[in-house]
């Protein structure tokens, strides 16, 4: 396996810029072209791929990754064809790492905690995150993961309750995801900016070491420029993405040469974020 820099975002945190993250679901596009996608990513230095195993009527997603979603299950994408997608594009990836996105109720509930953490981290994914995890379930999760070696990956919103983020802050090995706004993926920023998140960024580096990136509304440069100002390490970008391989399925596009211009447009100018080691 490739050699990476001090974990999720490490290149990015030790020059100082704001890394990226990825969302798509597994098989939209359909897996070989997805393959091309994940190459793509890691030749243009993108930090992560959040990688979700498909699952049918997300109460967190817009219509535009719902759709995406239903397109990669009728494709017949679920957990074990995306751990087998992992396995072979693993090797050859030299800065992208991949977090896999799994809700619990499709994906993990009929198998033991030590069970699904140990056959994620065997595919040579580089964290995990539980969606819909219950919270009595929660303390055997994070064993199960710290047992397989495998990274977690937590969120919290800047509304959580205390406790609900000093959980998130202290169980985030591989990254903690701030979401930037109650609501359904793609359906805007928030209403003051995603730079009016810097006192509660502040917050959380006082609770974590692990990088914090923040997703929900970021789909242009601009978007990305104001997440910087925040002190976050990182941004997630999925829905602006998600649409645009959508598109060329109507159009006729080339799926791989479209996102690349994409991400090329979010990734031209990189962004300080004043450095936090």
């Amino acid at each position: 396996m490739a050699e990476f820099t001090r974990g999720f975002f490490g290149e990015a945190r030790t020059r100082a810029e704001l890394g990226l993250a990825v969302f798509l679901n597994a098989g939209d596009p359909p897996l070989p072209v997805l393959k091309d996608c994940v190459a793509m990513l890691d030749e243009l230095g993108v930090g992560c791929l959040e990688l979700a195993v498909p699952f049918p009527d997300s109460p967190t997603d817009g219509p535009v990754v719902r759709r995406s979603a239903d397109r990669a299950l009728t494709e017949g994408v679920g957990l074990a064809e995306t751990l087998a997608f992992v396995a072979a594009v693993r090797p050859s990836l030299k800065r992208l790492r991949i977090a896999l996105l799994a809700d619990w109720s499709h994906s993990l509930r009929t198998a033991p905690p030590a069970d699904y953490a140990r056959v994620v981290a065997d595919s040579g994914a580089d964290a995990l995150l539980a969606h819909g995890l219950p919270p009595r379930l929660r303390p055997g999760h994070h064993e199960a993961l710290r047992e397989a070696g495998l990274p977690e990956v937590t969120t919290c919103y800047p509304a959580s309750p205390p406790a609900t983020v000093t959980e998130a802050a202290a169980h985030a090995t591989g990254y903690l995801y701030l979401v930037a706004r109650y609501g359904r993926s793609g359906s805007g920023t928030p209403s003051a900016g995603h730079a009016g998140l810097a006192p509660f960024v502040g917050f959380l580096r006082d609770l974590t070491a692990s990088p914090i990136a923040v997703g929900f509304g970021v789909s242009t440069a601009e978007e990305l420029a104001s997440v910087a100002l925040s002190g976050a390490d990182a941004a997630i970008v999925g829905s602006a993405g998600v649409a645009v391989l959508e598109r060329t399925r109507e159009t006729g596009a080339d799926p791989v040469v479209a996102y690349r211009s994409f991400i090329a447009a979010l990734t031209t100018t990189p962004m300080s974020t004043g450095g936090h080691p």
